[in-house]
């Protein structure tokens, strides 16, 4: 019999902060797509929602390239519910659950995971306390470091505060612990190598222009450390990705102190798919093309059907 490739939707785009990033996920995700057959029609949230709503029945599966509000918290994926269309990754509950990175700390704590310490403040409040200078200074439900600040005193604090609250209306004040900035990628039920990440000059951590510039960042697969830490981070990835009830794929990002803890950060649960994304680096270390992993990513989201 002959066997008939899997009518795909592909979301991209959307209006979060994240949008270009997107759009180039998108894009490459396409491209793969349809080089192992597939028949792809992209939709671009939330002008498209109506389109797809009314046509969804014509499609298999829906991929979702979606990043930040929008696309990670929830909300698509209620609405991909609501009209009956599978989709990979995360689920209403296991995306609400690790966009909030207040709640997600908990989840982690609660699991066994050490996090840094952190203090939620809301928008028109004045800090009573705060885990000591350096910290960190970021919007509780944004991804790809966007609105993140580094702050070693208070005179920058409340322009700190100022540029997060630009994007939410709670904002996460959390230690910054100096060490090897380190992610671990969940594929099905198997953690991939680990990534360490060195931050080019000028950047004391991973931020947005860090993320995104090809080149500045450098990202190091396998991650040179010892073979039972580095298995001591893949199973924390994999606890990571339990404790937040997330199902196909993830990528949890962490610190290593100088001291060897080993500390969570936060959860992505719809990974970036760029050209200089995490995701995609450690899936060909593992073995997998880019071809290959989004594959994957189908056949998880359409198992059993």
């Amino acid at each position: 019999m002959p066997t008939f490739k899997k009518r795909i939707a592909l979301l991209c785009g959307g209006n979060s902060p994240e949008r270009e990033v997107s759009l180039k996920g998108g894009q490459a995700v396409k491209r793969a797509l349809l080089s192992r057959g597939y028949q792809v029609e992209v939709f671009d949230p939330p002008a498209d929602l109506p389109k797809l709503a009314l046509r969804a029945g014509e499609f298999d599966l829906a991929f979702l390239v979606l990043h930040g509000p929008g696309g990670e918290d929830g909300t698509i994926q209620g609405f991909l519910d609501s009209v009956g269309l599978p989709y990979q990754g995360a689920g209403v509950l296991g995306s609400a659950l690790a966009m909030d990175k207040a709640l997600s700390k908990l989840l982690y704590r609660e699991s066994g995971l050490e996090v840094p310490l952190a203090t939620v403040l809301q928008k028109g409040e004045i800090p009573q306390r705060v885990p000591g200078f350096p910290l960190v200074v970021k919007p509780v439900s944004q991804g790809s470091s966007v609105g993140i600040s580094l702050v070693q005193n208070e005179r920058d604090l409340l322009l700190a505060l100022k540029k997060a609250f630009c994007f939410e209306e709670r904002v996460l004040l959390e230690e910054y612990i100096a060490g090897r900035e380190l992610t671990v990628a969940v594929l099905g039920e198997e953690a991939l190598p680990v990534v360490e990440i060195i931050p080019g000059e000028g950047h004391l951590f991973f931020d947005y222009e860090a993320k995104y510039t090809p080149g500045l960042t450098k990202e190091i697969c396998p991650a040179s450390l010892p073979e039972e830490l580095a298995r001591k981070a893949q199973e924390a990835a994999l606890l990571a990705h339990k404790a937040l009830r997330l199902r196909h794929y993830s990528r949890t990002d962490f610190i290593l102190s100088p001291d060897g803890r080993l500390l969570v950060l936060e959860t992505n649960t719809i990974p970036g798919m760029t050209e200089t994304s995490l995701l995609p680096l450690a899936a060909r270390v593992a073995g997998f093309s880019f071809e290959d992993l989004v594959e994957k990513l189908v056949n998880l989201a359409t198992a059993g059907l």
